[in-house]
Parts: structure tokens; C-alpha cells; sequence
């Protein structure tokens, strides 16, 4: 009777220490925290004024979204001028991420509303002149984030005019 007494208290303890472990695994040090992207600043309204040349085509994923963006990637010193569009048609917000052979990121734009288009985008890094590279085009429902879909764009880079 007296081992009942004192194994009762013991699992006990040891029980709250495993959930007080459990809770601190769960909660400490979660990188997979989703920071929502925020607006792009240099989006404007309407539809862009794009010169010949520049391969502006219609993306369309699925049922979900249709984008418009030049295939043609010419950087000009760190930007380069894609004209991503996001159709005032679509009931989703956009994001366009341009990526590397190795699939690093190298430039993006913010989200763009229905109706929205960002003129340039800008690179934190150039990959050498005729590089592949995607242009993934992210689709995001107004509010909650949930994703709406995602396209991929494979093209190359060509760096100057």
C-alpha cells in the first residue's frame, strides 16, 4: 500500500513534465510561422501600356486565375520590366517569385489586386546572361491566404539591352 502512495504522485509528475515538454517542443524555436506578404507598392491600376517584343502572354492555371507577364526577361542593371498583370477578372490576389536554376529566389514582386499590374520587378542577385529561370506566378485568396494555385514560366535571362 505504501508503493501506491508513492507511484501514484511519481506518474503523475512525470506525466505534467512530458506535456510541459510536448508544449515547449510545439511552441519553441516554429520557423514555419506564414508571414503574409505584403502589397506591392509600385502596382498600378489598369491595363499596361506593353511594347512589342517583349513576349506578353496570357498564364492560365487551371479554372483558378489568369495572369499576364512578358516570357522575355531582359535585366537592365537589377530590374527588369516583366509587366505582371493580375486579369480584373480573378477573385484572387497575386504574387509573382522569379527563381533560379537551383530554384533560389532572386526577385519578386509584392501581391497585386484584380486589375493590378507591377511594371518591373527587382533582383537581389543577376544569374548569368541566357540562365534559365521560373517565373512562379502565386495565387492567394483575399483575406485568409489560403492558396488559390500556383503557375511556372520557364524562360531564360538576358542580362542589358
Amino acid at each position: 500500500m505504501k508503493i501506491n502512495r508513492i507511484v501514484l504522485p511519481v506518474a503523475a509528475i512525470l506525466c505534467a513534465a512530458a506535456i510541459l515538454a510536448m508544449i515547449f517542443t510545439l511552441t519553441a524555436g516554429n520557423s514555419n510561422v506564414f508571414i503574409p506578404p505584403t502589397f506591392d507598392a509600385a502596382a498600378v491600376r489598369g491595363t499596361p501600356d506593353v511594347p512589342d517584343g517583349l513576349g506578353w502572354l496570357p498564364v492560365e492555371a487551371a479554372d483558378a486565375f489568369t495572369a499576364y507577364l512578358c516570357g522575355g526577361v531582359t535585366a537592365n542593371g537589377q530590374t527588369a520590366d516583366v509587366y505582371f498583370t493580375n486579369a480584373d477578372t480573378n477573385t484572387v490576389w497575386l504574387k509573382l517569385r522569379i527563381l533560379d536554376g537551383g530554384g533560389e529566389t532572386i526577385g519578386e514582386t509584392g501581391l497585386i489586386r484584380p486589375g493590378e499590374y507591377v511594371r518591373s520587378v527587382e533582383f537581389t542577385r543577376l544569374p548569368p546572361n541566357g540562365a534559365n529561370i521560373k517565373m512562379k506566378i502565386m495565387a492567394y485568396e483575399p483575406e485568409t491566404y489560403f492558396s488559390a494555385g500556383a503557375a511556372v514560366l520557364n524562360t531564360t535571362i538576358k542580362i542589358g539591352g
